[in-house]
């Protein structure tokens, strides 16, 4: 319902942090088998194939990670013709995966341009207020113990799923979480669709409050007709982690240096004194 584009909470350090795992997860996607050909639209067969084998591989699959139930037959990245026409061989697994390990693997992977920029976009804004607060070490911990949290949460509440399971929404979320709890006055700019995107600056909590809402919502499956296809619940895992993980830190945070109110348009753009 709201986009935010930029939060008004200085760092006073450098979130090389972030910052790399910005970059590692946009390379990660360009090195994806297929993932080139759908940042233009294209896919051919033969990529769609290997794209399955690969995600079959360093996915994040519920059966597996909570029954250890490894599947015997496994797309091969091959293309076949049978008789329904052309389509993925699949035959034993080539390779020994650990459930526990693509976890972390999942958490760099991606299935489409608009799921990375989407997660980047959240990750860009919140990620360095968090990483400035707990320190470079404790951040990367941090974004990996929250990614494992709203994996292994999804997973117990699906687990006789065979679909695989990606992206860094889980461990974004709990970057969500822990600025919800550290920074809720910190003012964030946002565009509001409403016949034009209308740009506002709201407090974080607003936001923040309204994006696990929506969450929360959609992981019971109401008011969407496709809530299979996003791991609803993993961001709501997620965020709940981050939020208890950080509560300590929350006494010693100094509140970030905003105004007052719910400010729009010219009146809301910070002023600069000499």
């Amino acid at each position: 319902m709201v986009i935010p584009v930029h939060d008004v909470n200085p760092v006073r350090r450098t979130p090389w942090v972030t910052y790399a795992l910005l970059a590692a997860n946009i390379v990660v996607f360009l090195l994806t088998p297929g993932m080139a050909g759908s940042v233009v639209g294209e896919s051919s067969l033969a990529q769609l194939c290997h794209l399955q084998a690969f995600l079959d591989q360093y996915a994040a699959v519920p059966r597996e990670l909570i029954h250890h139930q490894m599947p015997r037959l496994v797309p091969t990245g091959d293309v076949g013709v049978g008789p329904q026409g052309a389509g993925c061989v699949v035959g034993p697994p080539r390779y020994d995966k650990s459930p526990e390990l693509s976890v972390l693997t999942a958490v760099f992977l991606h299935g489409s341009w608009l799921h990375l920029l989407g997660n980047m976009l959240f990750l860009w804004i919140f990620g360095n207020n968090i990483e400035d607060r707990m320190g470079h070490v404790r951040f990367l911990l941090f974004y990996v113990v929250c990614g494992y949290a709203a994996s292994y949460g999804f997973a117990l509440l699906n687990s006789g799923s065979g679909a695989p399971l990606i992206g860094a929404s889980g461990a974004i979320a709990g970057v969500l979480g822990a600025y919800l709890v550290l920074y809720p006055r910190a003012r964030v700019w946002v565009l509001v669709p409403f016949l034009i995107f209308l740009p506002l600056r709201l407090p974080a909590w607003i936001v923040l409050g309204l994006w696990f809402v929506l969450q929360a919502v959609y992981s019971s499956g109401e008011g969407i007709s496709d809530a299979g296809t996003v791991a609803y619940a993993a961001h709501v895992v997620g965020f709940v982690a981050g939020m208890l993980i950080s509560w300590p830190l929350r006494p010693g945070t100094p509140p970030p240096p905003e105004p007052r109110g719910i400010l729009f348009g010219r009146r809301a753009r910070p002023r600069h004194t000499w």
